[in-house]
């Protein structure tokens, strides 16, 4: 595997490895994806757009650069008050693992942001980690990130990304913190190559949250809790789908934490607001998604660690060494995979 790094969304000559409920593995051209659905199926996207969350400035009571990435928030209608990453001097042209830390930080510190200026409310478990409020109106708060913000970017992408280089075709809000980018596979010629098949398309919000912080106990912490709006009409497509023993396939990860959250109760998926609080992995057991379609993801990640409730260890560890043997791009412009869930699994085990 290596790391993708134009910011092409859609490249020709994308690739797909597909692992069927059995383990079979079997590698297709992306753009050929729509094949693999059959009448009946239900495809749920996530239209959540990424705000430009990356934001330089400077440390008030030090004078010291630095720069905040905004990583959570605990309602999709709150622009004022974050969780934030904070990193010293520097930008995405270092990896994050070599980026310096902040000066300390202390409950009440301020900090300018460009046209922003916000405030640190309270200390997290971690140095790098903290609550964050952003100071004045609304209207002043979208303003200013629209100005000053930039998208959040990793040094596997030399190029500085562009706004819309995140957008997704398929876009709603400014509600997440890094692109949902398995929704990068999808335009909407794909999604009329899906009706055509007929299968279903719907989508729901979720804010996905930031993929790396560079520090290895900061990423155990990863996925942070985010949340996630589920419409009326999406609620009855999934109603309908398994009604009538349709598959239903997830875009990405972001889409399974939402849905796996909202049937974590008795089994049914209800239109409105959660907040995703439980971590998916090898011990859990689906109720609602029946196969992913995700980006290539290296092991040991928190998205890693998702697809192991589709497919066991072994299988995984096989599509891995597939994945590095032809090459597959990984991060958020590369390659793909869709994953059918197993014939198994065991009970989520909640936070």
């Amino acid at each position: 595997m290596i790391p993708a790094s134009e910011p092409t969304q859609r490249p020709p000559d994308a690739k797909l490895l597909f692992i069927d409920k059995f383990g079979g593995i079997t590698h297709i051209r992306r753009t050929s994806f729509d094949g693999l659905l059959g009448a009946g199926d239900l495809v749920v996207a996530n239209d959540a757009t990424p705000l430009p969350a990356s934001l330089r400035g400077v440390h008030s009571p030090t004078g010291r650069p630095v720069e905040v990435r905004l990583a959570g928030r605990r309602s999709l209608d709150d622009v004022c008050d974050f969780t934030a990453i904070i990193f010293g001097a520097g930008d995405f042209h270092s990896r994050t693992e070599d980026r310096p830390a902040p000066p300390r930080l202390r409950t009440g510190d301020r900090m300018t942001l460009g046209p922003l200026s916000a405030t640190i409310e309270r200390l997290l478990d971690h140095p790098r980690l903290v609550g964050l409020h952003m100071d004045g109106p609304a209207d002043a708060i979208w303003a200013g990130l629209a100005r000053h913000g930039r998208p959040i970017q990793y040094a596997y992408v030399p190029v500085p990304l562009q706004l819309w280089d995140t957008w997704l075709p398929v876009a709603g809000r400014p509600v997440a913190f890094e692109p949902p980018s398995a929704g990068f596979a999808l335009d909407w010629r794909t999604v009329e190559r899906i009706r055509a098949r007929g299968a279903v398309f719907a989508t729901l919000t979720h804010t996905a949250g930031i993929s790396s912080t560079g520090d290895i106990e900061l990423d155990r912490k990863l996925p942070f809790d985010e949340p996630y709006r589920i419409s009326k009409s999406t609620a009855s497509a999934i109603e309908s789908t398994r009604a009538h023993g349709g598959r239903i396939i997830a875009i990405g990860t972001t889409v399974v934490r939402a849905l796996e959250h909202a049937a974590s109760r008795d089994g049914r998926v209800r239109a409105g607001d959660g907040l995703a609080t439980q971590r998916i992995g090898q011990t859990s057991r689906l109720r609602v998604v029946d196969a992913i379609l995700t980006g290539v993801h290296e092991p040991g990640t928190s998205h890693h660690q998702l697809l192991q409730a589709f497919a066991d260890g072994a299988t995984m560890r096989r599509a891995d060494k597939e994945l590095d043997a032809m090459g597959y791009r990984t991060h958020e412009f590369g390659d793909s995979v869709l994953i059918e869930r197993r014939p198994r699994g065991n009970q989520i085990i909640p936070d």
